[in-house]
């Protein structure tokens, strides 16, 4: 992967209540193509931090290289669902439960915790992810307990075909876990880049199937009122879109092999929203009409207060 040294300003996302600035966000943003060069940027393209929930995409890999979503007759609407960072709907939590029923998984050997308010762990965000875990693990006998310690079969797995798609030796790579408790890695951002331009480049068929299920589905990823079901439903198909924690926002262009990766410095929701808006206009990724609605629903924040962003990408 190329190395950029030279650093451009950060992007400045700010609170205007009646067009004086409140608050400000500090944003570091890369554009990468499927071979890891870095494009554009702002701020700084190495910068470092834990990918959180944007890696779904790629963890649900596995089912596919394992040939476990064909063997327990697993349709797109469950890849979905393993790819979602969802908002525990009756639509989700049932599509969750659909995958461990097929595989004939207990929803008791979830290790995603029961929400606050619930009564079961497949209505946390993350329970789609985690019941594609247990079928992976049924399909090749691997034990269900523990499968989110980083030293089980299945997390080895994920990590090596990971480290595959950027380049890197699997062992580098530095894990934490989420809270979900599965497991999540410190990438530059440059590398999350790299890894949606490889998502939306259609140079694999595996992934290409990934792709197809995140956008035909996309109310599943998220939910009618999240970023990235939003995204990929105005776009038509033409960008994936996954969200993580902690600021983290990661777009791909599908069939043209380029990705960005965003990374809020304070971890603000609503900024990396309102940057994803911003750098998907100054990319020509987006129409005028869906920047509109998106601008709408994501940068106006009340009667009184908006938000707007200031910097550019600084094309290297």
């Amino acid at each position: 992967m190329n190395r950029v040294s030279r650093h451009s300003s950060l992007l400045n996302v700010q609170l205007l209540r009646e067009g004086i600035v409140e608050s400000t966000h500090k944003v570091h943003a890369v554009a990468c193509d499927s071979r890891g060069r870095t494009l554009a940027n702002a701020g700084d393209p190495e910068f470092g931090t834990f990918i959180r929930s944007a890696l779904k995409p790629f963890q649900a890999l596995a089912l596919l290289t394992t040939g476990t979503l064909d063997h327990f007759h697993l349709t797109d609407k469950d890849l979905a669902i393993i790819c979602s960072s969802h908002q525990g709907n009756i639509e989700q939590v049932r599509q969750a439960f659909n995958i461990l029923w097929r595989c004939d998984v207990e929803p008791g050997a979830l290790q995603c915790p029961t929400p606050p308010g619930k009564n079961t762990p497949l209505a946390h965000n993350c329970s789609g992810k985690h019941a594609g875990m247990l079928a992976v693990c049924k399909q090749q006998g691997w034990s269900l307990d523990g499968y989110v310690g980083r030293s089980h079969p299945l997390q080895k797995l994920i990590i090596k075909q990971i480290a595959e798609l950027i380049g890197m030796p699997a062992d580098e790579f530095i894990c934490a876990h989420d809270d979900c408790s599965a497991p999540t890695y410190l990438m530059q951002l440059s590398q999350m880049a790299t890894l949606f331009a490889k998502l939306a480049s259609g140079d694999s068929l595996q992934l290409e199937r990934i792709i197809r299920a995140m956008t035909h589905y996309p109310m599943l990823i998220s939910g009618p009122d999240g970023f990235d079901s939003q995204l990929m439903q105005l776009s038509q198909g033409d960008l994936v879109s996954k969200s993580g924690a902690e600021g983290i926002q990661c777009i791909g262009r599908v069939g043209d092999g380029m990705g960005i990766a965003i990374k809020v410095v304070d971890g603000s929701k609503r900024a990396k929203y309102a940057a994803a808006v911003y750098l998907l206009k100054q990319l020509g990724w987006i129409e005028p009409d869906v920047s509109e609605a998106l601008e709408e629903k994501f940068m106006l924040i009340g009667k009184y207060s908006r938000l707007e962003v200031v910097g550019e990408l600084a094309t290297i």
